[in-house]
């Protein structure tokens, strides 16, 4: 029985790995990258009230209520 001839593998996996690589590129560098403007810089308040309050309110838990002696 004939042995395998293992001496061009190493060629051959570098070789394949190299031509996908540039079938790759030659791919992505026909697409259009998709450009996000840039934001303005100042806060914009919402256009609708909300309805709850805008201060913030703590919630005392009966955990954390000092204890009735």
């Amino acid at each position: 029985m004939p042995q395998l001839d293992t001496s061009t593998w190493l060629l051959t996996i570098t070789l394949m790995i190299l031509s996908l690589f540039c079938i790759y590129q030659s791919k992505m560098i026909n697409q259009t990258m998709i450009t996000i403007p840039p934001q303005d810089k100042k806060h914009t308040q919402p256009a609708t009230r909300l309805p709850w309050e805008t201060k913030w309110t703590k919630i005392y838990l009966p955990h954390s209520s000092p204890l009735l002696s």
